[in-house]
């Protein structure tokens, strides 16, 4: 089996979708925010499981479940929640700068996966009514100076080799599951619950599969 393959498998198999719109192109809001529709589907396709035999990885659309009714978020939430989507953003537009960097597949198909997650992010926060710090950035730029210190060291780091790029990945998704493991602490919302648990998934999945191509780089 080749590397990319073994790769793809791990992204494939097993994993829980987020955010299930079929999005693509570069994650940034429109300046009206996320519409109904949109927010609507992505909160009713959050637990539909991965397909086996192919697709982008982490939503494959096959079975669908109601969203989780919405809850309340104190203030530390909601920031905590404007976060994820930076956080988000962050790992897309990281991958999308390797991919067109180095010809694997890796990136590309966890890039794809970042877009619909921060969709689901960007229902929450309309749903919670939280401004989004990713509405107007584009590729590569922060509102939060701390976050665009870490995407512009990632980067770096990761235009030395391509064995520094999946390192780079890892220690973002590393990253994401000490948040959201932290986020999901005493969170009672359940529709908040439902998408960080799914997010958490999805990093577990995509620290593994770089993981995986760190080992056979």
């Amino acid at each position: 089996m080749t590397r990319n393959r073994r790769i793809a498998t791990i992204l494939t198999v097993g994993v829980l979708a987020v955010g299930g719109v079929a999005a693509a192109g570069p994650v940034i809001a429109d300046s009206g925010g996320t519409p109904a529709s949109a927010a609507h589907q992505g909160m009713h396709r959050m637990s539909e499981p991965a397909n086996r035999h192919g697709g982008h990885g982490d939503d494959a659309p096959c079975t669908r479940t109601a969203p989780a009714g919405q809850g309340t978020l104190t203030a530390a939430r909601k920031d905590t929640l404007a976060g994820m989507a930076e956080e988000e953003k962050l790992a897309h537009d990281l991958y999308t700068a390797f991919a067109e960097r180095y010809d694997v597949r890796i990136f590309d198909r966890i890039a794809a996966a970042e877009t619909r997650h921060l969709t689901a992010v960007r229902t929450l926060l309309d749903r919670y009514d939280v401004s989004d710090p990713t509405t107007g950035q584009p590729a590569g730029e922060f509102a939060d100076p701390a976050v665009q210190a870490t995407y512009d060291r990632l980067l770096k780091q990761g235009e030395g080799s391509l064995d520094a790029a999946l390192k780079a990945g890892r220690t973002v998704e590393t990253d994401d599951v000490a948040a959201l493991t932290k986020a999901l602490s005493g969170l009672t919302a359940p529709d908040a619950r439902q998408v960080y648990t799914h997010l958490l998934a999805a990093s577990e999945r995509h620290l593994a599969a770089f993981e995986h191509g760190i080992a056979d780089a």
